[in-house]
């Protein structure tokens, strides 16, 4: 946590707030706002748009923690939750909901910075994995499309799967497109005239 962050922190209790603020003024130059009510909360986290959501529950209720979890936009950004109580099914259901960091038995101001820290460090690490699935997703279909393109070069032209493939890089290469793409418009042409 080097360089100063934008910091939400959710927390009803003004005195608590306050000893969060503390102990985050400590650890650098943060540009920190809290937020002490529930109402509108996800456009007030969006309307910040903070590097960093922290949210102190007392006593959670699986409603109000899933509330809290996908107002804070845990999927882009940070989130660390602190709870003084808790069970597996409400772990289980932060978790699932993308939250970065879930420390039970409560706040305390020497816990804050190593648990942002970590909360930075995991919810980076999720990014790149999500990322990376993103991509794998998107080249499988990709993939699958350019087959089904040769497919039909194949049936069409009375080509080998080797030619139908050359066939569709040449002209990809000559229309300055991507494989992908010609084969897309070549499979939705040839679903067009069935």
């Amino acid at each position: 946590m080097a360089t100063p962050l934008s910091i939400v922190i959710c927390e009803k209790d003004l005195e608590r707030a306050s000893m969060i603020v503390d102990a985050l003024r400590q650890t650098g130059g943060h540009d920190i706002m809290v937020i002490d009510e529930e109402t509108s909360l996800a456009n007030r986290i969006a309307e910040r748009n903070p590097d960093l959501v922290l949210i102190d529950v007392e006593d959670p209720s699986r409603d109000v923690l899933e509330e809290l979890t996908l107002a804070s936009g845990p999927m882009d950004r940070p989130v660390a939750i602190f709870v003084d109580r808790s069970d597996s099914n409400l772990t289980r259901s932060a978790i699932e909901a993308g939250v970065s960091a879930y420390v039970v038995d409560g706040l305390r101001a020497d816990r804050i910075r190593p648990v942002i820290d970590a909360a930075i460090a995991r919810f980076h690490m999720f990014r790149r994995i999500r990322e990376e699935l993103a991509a794998t997703r998107a080249a499988l279909e990709e993939r699958k499309v350019i087959d089904r393109a040769k497919g039909v070069l194949m049936r069409a032209k009375g080509l080998n799967e080797e030619e139908a493939y050359a066939l569709l890089r040449r002209t990809a290469m000559d229309q300055k497109r991507r494989i992908a793409d010609v084969a897309q418009a070549l499979v939705l042409a040839a679903e067009m005239l069935r």
